[in-house]
């Protein structure tokens, strides 16, 4: 499962992970020996006795990385500046399976921004409507927006209409999985 190109690590410390594709929370002990396969986003993905895990940035010391930093916004900050943040926080959220994130896989359908109450709501689908991980992957977005200067309120709904299909994949998404 892991390639030529995957770094060695070993857990520093216990660390609670997330199990993928079923998405279950599982805890790695320090020790364990295991092989990060993918490093994007903030979020690793790592190899350890046949099966694939999910370590959030926050828990990236466990493999001895650097934890993940929050962003930030200028003083004057515009309502621009905010939204281009939002999404580019969104294009740090990658479905563990797929190097590609979601904003490339053309999974975000809809992104309203109320900037007096501070509040975001997106609407997302998912590549496959059973995939495991989708609360996870939703977690994921809502953390992600969540720490925008500004925001106070994230709701991130999971929709399946309009089907997600590979023609919504941006070109750059298309190139790198090979569907071009």
């Amino acid at each position: 499962m892991f390639s030529h190109t995957s770094q060695p690590c070993t857990f520093e410390r216990d660390c609670d992970v997330v199990m993928i594709p079923a998405g279950d929370t599982v805890t790695i002990p320090a020790g364990t020996v295991g092989y990060i396969t993918q490093a994007l986003g903030g979020s690793f993905t790592v190899f350890v006795d046949g099966n694939l895990f999910r370590i959030a940035g926050v828990d990236a010391d466990a493999i001895g990385k650097q934890p993940v930093m929050p962003p930030s916004l200028p003083d004057n900050a515009t309502d621009d500046d905010v939204e281009n943040l939002l999404w580019d926080q969104m294009k740090t959220v990658y479905d563990p399976e797929i190097p590609v994130d979601l904003v490339n896989l053309g999974l975000i359908y809809r992104v309203d921004i109320d900037q007096e109450r501070g509040r975001v709501d997106i609407d997302m689908t998912l590549t496959a409507p059973g995939c495991g991980m989708g609360d996870i992957i939703v977690q994921d977005a809502q953390e992600k927006i969540a720490v925008v200067p500004t925001v106070s309120d994230v709701r991130v709904e999971l929709v399946f209409d309009p089907p997600w299909n590979q023609s919504m994949m941006s070109e750059e998404a298309r190139l790198q999985t090979g569907l071009m």
